[in-house]
C-alpha cells in the first residue's frame, strides 16, 4: 500500500442525508489508509519521527490486511435486536467470542514487517517473541490488552497485538449488518464494541459538520457527544481546555475537574487531515503537560504502551 498524503479523512466522504449521524461506522477503504498517510506526514521533522514513520508502515499493513480480510461470524438479527433493546454494544470486546482469525491478522503483520527489512534489533526480538508465542499466550495477551492491563514482560509485543485486534474489530464494525447503530446510554463507551475512546474530533464535513465525535480506540467507530462534556463522567460544569503554547490549537486536552480525567479534542477546521489515533501519538507533549497538572487519561491509545516501543 502506498498512502496518499493528500487524502482526506474518511468522515469527509460520508453521504449527505440532512440528518447528523449519531454513529459513524469505519470505512474499510479509508480508515487505515488515511491514518498511514497521516503518520508519514507527521513523521517529517518530528522529534519521534522514526517511531511515527514505523507506525505509518504498520498502519499501511493494517490497511492491506483489512482489504483482503476473510468473512467472519457476526451477530445475527436477533442478537442485534437484543443489543439495541438493552443498549449494549453488539461486538463487546469483553464478551464477543474472538475468532482465531485475529491471530492470523497478527501473523500477517509480523510477516509484513519482516518483509520491509531494515529492522532494529529490538523489533526483531519482538517479532521473534510473537512468532514463538503459543495460541494460548496470544489469547492471554489479547485479554489483558482489551482490559487495558499491560503486563510489563510483554510491553513491546502489545502494540502489535493491538494492531491485529484493531484490524479484526474494524473489519466487523465496517460490515453493512452493523450499520446505523444507536448511541448507548453511557455516552463515553463505543456503541459497537464497548471500548473507550482514544480521542474526540470536531468534524467539518457533511452532516457531521461542527459536531464532536468520540473515536473508538479499537474498532474505529465514531459516535456523537455534545461539546464541553467530559467523556469519562459526562459532567459539564468543570470542564476546561489546555494546549501547547504556540501550537495551532488543533489539539487540545479536554480536562474535567470533577473526575480528574482528560481526553484530547482535535479540531478538523484547524487541520482537515488530522487523524485521532495518529495525531494523538504525535502530541505526547500535551499528555505530559496535563499529566503534570494532575489529570489522568480517560481512554487508551493501544498502539502506545509505556515501556513497549516495538518500533524503536
Amino acid at each position: 500500500m502506498t498512502p496518499n498524503p493528500n487524502s482526506l479523512p474518511s468522515a469527509t466522504v460520508l453521504p449527505t442525508t440532512g440528518t447528523p449521524p449519531e454513529v459513524i461506522a469505519p470505512q474499510r477503504r479509508f480508515v487505515f489508509a488515511d491514518r498511514a498517510a497521516r503518520f508519514q506526514a507527521l513523521a517529517a521533522g518530528h522529534a519521534v519521527g522514526d517511531w511515527l514513520a514505523f507506525l505509518g508502515r504498520l498502519t499501511g499493513l493494517q490497511h492491506d490486511i483489512l482489504q483482503a480480510h476473510p468473512a467472519l461470524p457476526l451477530p445475527d438479527a436477533a442478537a442485534l435486536a437484543r443489543a439495541r433493546e438493552h443498549h449494549m454494544p453488539p461486538l463487546a470486546v469483553a464478551s464477543w467470542p474472538r475468532d482465531p482469525a485475529w491471530r492470523e491478522d497478527l501473523h500477517a503483520l509480523v510477516a509484513g514487517l519482516r518483509a520491509q527489512g531494515d529492522l532494529s534489533a529490538e523489533l526483531v526480538a519482538t517479532l521473534d517473541a510473537l512468532e514463538a508465542a503459543t495460541d494460548v499466550r496470544l489469547e492471554q495477551l489479547a485479554d489483558a490488552l482489551l482490559r487495558t492491563e499491560y503486563p510489563a514482560d510483554a510491553a513491546a509485543c502489545l502494540p502489535l497485538v493491538a494492531a491485529a485486534l484493531q484490524v479484526y474489530w474494524t473489519h466487523m464494525a465496517a460490515a453493512p449488518e452493523l450499520a446505523a447503530l444507536p448511541r448507548l446510554d453511557v455516552g463515553g463507551v463505543c456503541p459497537c464494541c464497548g471500548s473507550l475512546p482514544v480521542a474526540s474530533v470536531i468534524r467539518t464535513a457533511g452532516d457531521a459538520a461542527g459536531l464532536r465525535y468520540l473515536h473508538c480506540s479499537m474498532c474505529n467507530t465514531e459516535w456523537s457527544m455534545v461539546r464541553v462534556q467530559c467523556p469519562a463522567c459526562e459532567k459539564t460544569e468543570r470542564v476546561s481546555y489546555r494546549h501547547i503554547e504556540g501550537s495551532s490549537g488543533a489539539a487540545r486536552a479536554e480536562c474535567c475537574e470533577d473526575c480528574g480525567g482528560y481526553l484530547k479534542l482535535f479540531h478538523q477546521d484547524k487541520d482537515p487531515l488530522l487523524d485521532p489515533v495518529a495525531d494523538d501519538l504525535a502530541t505526547l507533549a500535551l499528555d505530559m503537560l496535563v499529566d503534570e497538572a494532575g489529570f489522568a487519561r480517560a481512554g487508551p491509545n493501544p498502539l502506545f504502551i509505556p515501556g513497549g516501543d516495538a518500533g524503536a
